[in-house]
């Protein structure tokens, strides 16, 4: 069991930094921000060999990098169904999958959240500041909209923590295994 717990380790590691990177590529495209140079390389060098082939198969449809979104689904499909090995339904494999595709959501934009917070306490005019800063926006608007400055402190980042944390516990309660 100790070998299994390994192997799961090291697969669940290798695809949730390609199903980051994945994800983070469609919403890129999806909100239409240009990445720095040095993100958008190592962005398309580590996915490329993915997309480019599902882009055949799934074309962008709406302006949207479909092919992107289903190569970060296929990719925690694949690293899911490591629970084989250890007898696991394939029902209960998939609906697995998708809790985990939809985790990755939530925490990558969490993470991206923190990055931002990071960034406005220790440097703010950081070269990768206004990228985190813009994929953040499309999530932090609606809710500046209604959360007010509190003196000159914008409290929509903590706000929108609360929200993701709130998502996740419903997630866990909605797929309790």
């Amino acid at each position: 069991m100790l070998v299994f717990d390994i192997v799961r380790l090291i697969v669940d590691t290798v695809a949730g930094l390609l199903g980051g990177v994945l994800l983070l590529r469609f919403w890129m495209q999806a909100i239409r921000v240009r990445p720095p140079s040095s993100v958008a390389q190592f962005t398309f060098q580590l996915s490329d060999w993915l997309v480019r082939p599902l882009r055949r198969i799934v074309p962008g449809v709406g302006g949207y990098d479909w092919a992107s979104l289903i190569g970060a689904l296929l990719v925690v499909l694949l690293a899911t169904s490591i629970l084989f090995v250890v007898g696991m339904p394939a029902e209960m494999v998939g609906l697995l999958a998708l809790r985990r595709f939809l985790q990755w959501i939530i925490y990558g934009f969490m993470f991206l959240l923190v990055i931002e917070a990071v960034f406005s306490w220790i440097n703010p005019h950081a070269p990768l500041a206004p990228f985190v800063r813009a994929l953040n926006e499309p999530l932090l608007r609606p809710i500046r909209r209604v959360v007010p400055l509190v003196g000159n402190l914008d409290l929509s980042l903590l706000v929108a923590l609360i929200l993701l944390q709130i998502a996740n516990l419903v997630l866990d309660k909605l797929f309790p295994f």
